[in-house]
């Protein structure tokens, strides 16, 4: 996995298909920007209900986005990062069509679970209640298979059925998905909704130690197959420490509420206390396909957050002032498909539109440790996306705009899309960020230092006026000092 800066993006919503998104990639006015790029689910169907999460069939390309041999074909130029949906399946898939069909007489009936075969001898409401869970209601739905009425596990909505992770065809399913993804020359899986892989009677049934131990036993099979593994985790940070410590990469999504949470108060001691503890084997995020989440920097229990719960209702309410009520819109009992820890906002409306502190926001993520990933909307961006929203009801899908050409021209015309580039291009070919990286400052003040050898390269952060933050560059052409309101100035 080369040290540069990724791109996360739908096949379809930014180019047409997995061609056109090839073609994007090596076209010269964005060859330099991105050295990988993470795509998410390309799977049969892509588009189901949810947005690809929820594959009949996980080791089949979708036809209308193209072939495995396309995905090599992006593969040869960049990195390319893949979904393995490891939680569930579709309700659609063939298997459990045929579980329905047949009900325990199905060859089947071994790969998903149900209330029954979870608690085989019952379950007390304290059990039940136990239960993490990521939205409202308990993890069951009713269907029925074979004539019989059953309760599936379903984590997310009715339509994804949760698999027994230890059951031998769920095993063989695991592994022939991690076989089509190294044959096509992905260099990296990331495990979805890896947290609730694994049931375990009498516990929250969310990152348990029976789900350590299945994630060792995931990437150890991935890295027999030249893969690397990042594991999607939301939950308190100290969780995702220790996680860090048994993957190839850990997101931090501790770092864009703790970055807004700076650029709004402006105090940076939060975050300065969580870049002194925080994984270095991290993808760094200021946005995704999902929401911008809360979870991560909250209290949990009796361990104390990276901001506080009054913090945390200030946060929230400052990302709906800044959206102007848009994120409200999307966010909680206001829009399906709800997650109880995450905000719905593009990253750049969260900020006002304000290109000085997006800009500023984005500098500092490529300049703390690890692989930076942007997200496609936020290469451009991109503002909430209300029409979609309102068509579909879904509020994940304020973040989710479908590009076309014209706007991608129009949009990459934008200062704080070109200065972005320029960002990336930095980030991607000065030989200091090969070397450490130290911070320092106080107070309202941040500063980021990435030394390897005589190269050297510099972020000083200016949380009053943002476009007055600077990148000092040293290497063998001596030294430069770019502002951001100049990178933004540029023509």
């Amino acid at each position: 996995m080369r040290n540069g800066v990724q791109l996360i993006t739908y096949a379809d919503r930014l180019a047409p298909d997995l061609p056109g998104l090839r073609r994007l990639l090596t076209a010269p006015e964005w060859r330099d920007v991105f050295t990988g790029v993470h795509v998410l689910p390309f799977f049969t169907p892509h588009d189901g209900a949810d947005a690809g999460f929820d594959p009949t069939d996980h080791t089949r390309v979708d036809p209308r986005l193209g072939t495995w041999d396309d995905v090599a074909g992006i593969a040869r130029t960049h990195d390319v990062t893949a979904d393995v949906i490891v939680n569930h399946v579709s309700s659609e898939s063939e298997a459990f069509r045929d579980v329905l069909a047949r009900g325990e007489a199905s060859e089947h009936a071994d790969l998903f679970l149900t209330f029954s075969s979870v608690f085989p001898d019952g379950a007390t409401e304290e059990t039940l209640t136990a239960i993490y869970r990521p939205r409202p209601g308990l993890p069951f739905t009713p269907y029925t298979a074979g004539g019989e009425r059953r309760l599936f596990w379903t984590t997310f909505t009715p339509q994804q059925i949760d698999i027994d992770v230890h059951s031998p065809a769920a095993r063989a399913y695991l592994l022939s998905i991690l076989d089509a993804l190294g044959r096509s020359g992905a260099s990296m899986v990331r495990l979805d909704a890896a947290g609730y892989a694994v049931k375990t009677p009498g516990t929250s049934s969310f990152m348990t130690p029976e789900t350590f131990a299945f994630i060792d036993e995931f990437t150890a099979a991935a890295h027999e197959r030249g893969l690397e593994v990042l594991v999607e985790i939301h939950a308190h940070h100290r969780t995702q420490m220790e996680i860090a410590s048994a993957v190839d990469r850990v997101y931090d999504f501790a770092l864009p509420p703790l970055l807004l949470h700076t650029l709004y108060s402006g105090d940076a001691g939060a975050l300065r206390r969580w870049l002194d503890i925080r994984p270095a084997n991290a993808v760094t995020v200021l946005d995704t396909h999902d929401g911008i989440g809360v979870i991560d920097v909250g209290p949990e229990g009796d361990a104390p957050g990276l901001l506080t719960a009054p913090q945390i209702d200030v946060l929230v309410e400052g990302i709906h002032e800044h959206s102007e009520g848009a994120s409200r819109r999307a966010t909680g009992a206001a829009a399906s498909n709800l997650d109880l820890y995450q905000v719905n906002c593009t990253y750049y409306d969260a900020l006002g539109r304000d290109d000085a502190a997006y800009l500023l926001a984005r500098a500092v993520q490529v300049f703390v440790p690890g692989i930076p990933q942007v997200y496609y909307v936020g290469a451009l961006a991109g503002h909430n996306d209300l029409a979609l929203l309102e068509r579909t009801g879904v509020g994940r899908d304020i973040n989710r705009h479908r590009y076309t050409e014209a706007e991608i021209s129009a949009d990459s015309a934008r200062p704080a899309v070109r200065a972005q580039k320029e960002l990336f291009v930095l980030r991607n070919t000065h030989p200091a960020f090969a070397g450490e990286c130290s911070v320092a400052g106080q107070g309202g003040e941040l500063s980021l230092a990435w030394v390897h050898g005589e190269a050297r390269a510099t972020l000083r952060v200016d949380l009053v006026s943002p476009a007055d933050s600077s990148i000092t560059l040293t290497g063998d052409g001596g030294e430069r000092v770019l502002t951001l309101r100049e990178m933004l100035d540029r023509r």
